[in-house]
């Protein structure tokens, strides 16, 4: 594995906003807007989302958010990593961070939303081997067959 390191987002910089946005625009150019719940970084900021940062070196190749939902559930949101990273195992430090995040802040359960089609399989096979089984939606999700709704106790 490399030498990731990853580092809490306490302000948008450059290199995260420029993260943040190739998501929205992924995300945005892949679904529907009455099927896409990406958030933009001022709302995970003002949600009150914990946003990391994986960087090798100066390079910043991956984001991730944990937004609380209540004292005990939280939110995996906007994981992204860099196109030009992916398959150097970013995603999984990422995620692995953000269950470690939740552990740690009393969580004992962490869900997410993502895609029901064919672009998103390697996000869906990246929880389940994590741990993340298929569940109903949460937290004001409505059904959506654009949508698969996972968690995960910690």
């Amino acid at each position: 594995m490399q030498s990731f390191r990853i580092d809490p987002v306490v302000a948008l910089t450059w290199d995260v906003a420029d993260l943040v946005n190739r998501h929205l625009d992924m995300m945005r150019g892949q679904t529907p807007s009455e099927s896409c719940h990406v958030m933009t970084a001022d709302d995970l900021f003002a949600a009150g989302a914990h946003v990391f940062a994986l960087r090798n070196g100066t390079d910043t190749l991956g984001i991730a958010a944990l937004k609380p939902l209540d004292a005990t559930h939280g939110e995996l949101k906007s994981m992204h990593t860099k196109a030009e990273a992916r398959g150097l195992g970013v995603a999984a430090a990422l995620l692995q961070h953000i269950l470690e995040t939740a552990r740690a802040l009393g969580m004992t359960r962490v869900s997410l939303e993502t895609g029901s089609e064919e672009p998103f399989a390697p996000a869906r096979r990246l929880y389940e081997r994590h741990g993340f089984g298929y569940c109903p939606p949460f937290a004001g999700y409505a059904p959506d067959p654009l949508s698969v709704f996972m968690t995960r106790t910690l």
